[in-house]
């Protein structure tokens, strides 16, 4: 997953289904019957526009640009009871994690999180029914059929939250791109400058017997990022479908570990309330900067509850002993 533009996780759409077609008012004739009843045949169903998921997608790009979404027209019944042709199905195809909304009332719709999942977006028209349907032994050739039922035109809205095992969550400059870099073989970008990560990035994390677990660098949260300050708010919707929180706070903090703790803590709080039940794992980095008695100092200030563990990415130290407790949390 590549910086910048190439990755989207919002793009709004108007979608329109197709009408149904009309039903058949015909009524049987050949050279051998001058008077048969009826055999109108039913008109064919619009065409739906329906969301598929596709685990091997990871981003709305191809979505970006495609503003309007329209499925084809039922074709309307024939004779001889012939059905019409069913209208053109339009599939979007999204990334799992990609949750869709009505754009004018904000409704959740639903969320696709299998690959190969299908859920209808916008529903086509009903075909019309043929008057076959509506002979009585009173009305024995009715002379109509019903219209086909016309498609649907909404506007609404795709939006990405990336599914992983574990977030990463910390400010600028806590050392997450580099962890995910040590720990997997993604590549994000990383600078000693803040916001270097705008885009979440993905990683798979190797551990033993063969097993894994995926991680997730989200970009920067910042204080006030739930009330929209920074890149945060943006991103924070992608820590809701992680399963596990890894807080990130560097050893050379001008605050104390447990008070930017309790900052990150507040800003998912104020966010989503329901983020404070996942379980959460707490990562000391550049730790290699410290000594060991400036270790055992601060390992007496670390908030209570949670498990933590002192680590440099850069030095290797205690990667392993994280990924531990990550995987603990993760099956526990």
């Amino acid at each position: 997953m590549s910086q910048g533009s190439n990755f989207v996780d919002y793009v709004k759409i108007c979608c329109r289904s197709g009408h149904g077609g009309a039903g058949s008012a015909h009524l049987h004739r050949d050279k051998f019957t001058a008077k048969g009843g009826p055999d109108g045949g039913d008109g064919g169903r619009g065409g739906h526009v329906i969301v598929k998921g596709n685990a091997q997608l990871w981003t709305l790009l191809h979505l970006k640009f495609r503003k309007h979404v329209i499925a084809g027209d039922g074709e309307p019944g024939g004779s001889s009871l012939k059905t019409g042709k069913t209208g053109r199905d339009e599939i979007l195809e999204v990334p799992l994690g990609t949750i869709a909304k009505n754009a004018e009332t904000g409704e959740t719709l639903f969320e696709i999180t299998q690959d190969g999942e299908t859920k209808i977006l916008t529903d086509g028209g009903r075909g019309g029914l043929g008057n076959w349907h509506f002979k009585t032994p009173t009305l024995q050739t009715p002379r109509f059929a019903q219209p086909g039922e016309p498609g649907r035109e909404d506007w609404n809205v795709l939006e990405l939250k990336v599914l992983a095992d574990v977030g990463l969550v910390g400010f600028p400059n806590a050392g997450k791109s580099t962890l995910l870099s040590v720990v997997s073989a993604a590549k994000p970008e990383i600078a000693d400058y803040a916001f270097t990560t705008i885009v979440p990035n993905l990683g798979i994390v190797a551990y033993r017997g063969g097993k894994s677990f995926v991680m997730a660098d989200i970009p920067g949260i910042i204080e006030g990022a739930s009330q929209g300050k920074g890149l945060g708010f943006r991103f924070l919707r992608h820590i809701e479908r992680n399963s596990v929180l890894l807080f990130m706070v560097p050893a050379d903090t001008n605050r104390t570990i447990k008070q930017e703790y309790q900052i990150l803590l507040n800003e998912l709080e104020q966010y989503n309330p329901e983020m404070l039940d996942k379980p959460r794992v707490l990562a000391i980095t550049k730790s290699d900067l410290l000594d060991d008695e400036l270790t055992a100092e601060m390992k007496n200030e670390l908030p209570a509850g949670i498990p933590a563990v002192f680590i440099s990415s850069v030095a290797q130290k205690n990667i392993e002993q994280l990924k531990d407790l990550l995987w603990k949390e993760i099956n526990g």
